[in-house]
C-alpha cells in the first residue's frame, strides 16, 4: 500500500469515528496525514515527497494502532506524539498541559504587536504560560528581551522547562510559579513593558459541551468561571501595577468578545486580526485600563 492511500483509507477512519479536531488539524485528511508522517518518523511537511512511497505490512499496522488509540481515547494527536507545532516551531507537550495552539503566536511571528511596543522595551511576561510555546515564541521574535513565564500549575511549568531547554533558551526566559498577576506584584519581578496572556476562558455553559479531545486537556487551563471572564477580571484589575508606563496587555479571550464587553463595557481596546477574525484577540495600553 501506497503512504498516501494509506492516509486516506486511516482519514476515513476518523472521519467516521466523529473526532473532533482543533489541536493542530482541523480535519481528517490532515490528522491521518500527521499521525501517519510521524508514525514513520518523517517530517510533518514531507508528504509530497513521500506520497508513493510503498509501506511494509509492519508500517501500515503501526500506523493503523496509533489511529485506533486515538479513535478509542478521544485524546488530541498532540498527546499520542508529545509533539506539536505553533508557527512552524515544535514544542514538546503531554496532559500535563493544554496543547499549544494561541491565536497570540500569529501575532508575534507577524509582528503586529511591535508599532504598539516602546523601541527600547526589555521585559515581556507570559501570563498563564502553560507549556511555555508563547514565550518562546516571545524570546525569539524579540532577541533583546528577557520573558518572564508565569503559571499556577507546577505540573504544566514542568513542560514549559522541557520546552525552554529545548530551545536553548534557559538564559533569557525565567519560569515562575504563581496565581496571576498578584503573584508577579508580590515578588516585585515588574515593570513589564509587554504582558501576552492566554488565560482560561470558556465560559460554563461551553465547559460542559466540549467533547472529549478537550476534556483531556487540564481543567485549571481552560475554564474561565460562568461567562469566562473570572481569571481576566482579576487580571485586569491587578494589570495596571504590572505594566510599564507605555506598557501593553495583548489578551486571547476566543470566543467570548460578547461576555468580554458585558464584562467591561467602558474599556476601550483594540480588536486584532488573526486567522480566526479580529475578535479572538485584543490589545489594551496601560493608560487604556486606567
Amino acid at each position: 500500500m501506497k503512504l498516501i492511500d494509506c492516509i486516506d483509507t486511516q482519514a476515513a477512519r476518523l472521519a467516521q469515528a466523529g473526532l473532533f479536531f482543533g489541536h493542530g488539524t482541523t480535519n481528517a485528511f490532515d490528522e491521518a496525514m500527521w499521525l501517519a508522517l510521524w508514525r514513520l518518523g518523517l517530517p510533518l511537511d514531507t508528504l509530497d515527497e513521500h506520497e508513493d512511497r510503498e509501506l511494509t505490512e509492519a508500517e501500515v499496522a503501526s500506523i493503523s494502532a496509533l489511529i485506533d488509540e486515538r479513535i478509542t481515547t478521544r485524546k488530541p494527536a498532540a498527546y499520542l506524539t508529545g509533539e506539536a507545532w505553533l508557527q512552524g516551531v515544535p514544542f514538546t507537550i503531554d496532559e500535563r498541559a493544554i496543547v499549544p495552539r494561541s491565536f497570540i503566536a500569529e501575532l508575534i511571528a507577524d509582528a503586529s504587536i511591535d508599532p504598539w511596543l516602546n523601541p527600547d522595551s526589555r521585559r515581556v511576561l507570559d501570563l498563564c504560560t502553560g507549556n511555555g510555546s508563547l514565550a518562546v515564541l516571545a524570546a525569539m521574535a524579540w532577541p533583546d528581551v528577557d520573558v518572564d513565564a508565569l503559571d499556577i500549575d507546577t505540573h504544566a511549568l514542568a513542560v514549559a522547562k522541557l520546552n525552554v531547554e529545548r530551545h536553548n533558551l534557559a538564559l533569557r526566559i525565567r519560569l515562575l510559579q504563581g496565581d496571576g498577576l498578584g503573584a508577579v506584584i508580590d515578588q516585585r519581578t515588574g515593570p513589564y513593558d509587554l504582558i501576552l496572556c492566554n488565560p482560561p476562558y470558556v465560559n460554563s455553559a461551553s465547559m460542559a459541551a466540549l467533547p472529549a479531545e478537550y476534556r483531556a486537556e487540564p481543567e485549571l487551563a481552560l475554564a474561565g468561571g460562568s461567562d469566562g471572564m473570572d481569571f481576566i477580571r482579576e487580571m485586569l484589575r491587578a494589570a495596571p501595577a504590572a505594566l510599564a508606563d507605555d506598557g501593553v496587555l495583548v489578551l486571547e479571550i476566543g470566543n467570548e468578545r460578547a461576555h468580554f464587553e458585558a464584562a467591561f463595557p467602558r474599556l476601550e481596546v483594540v480588536w486584532m486580526d488573526t486567522s480566526s477574525g479580529s475578535d479572538q484577540v485584543l490589545l489594551v495600553t496601560k493608560d487604556q485600563l486606567l
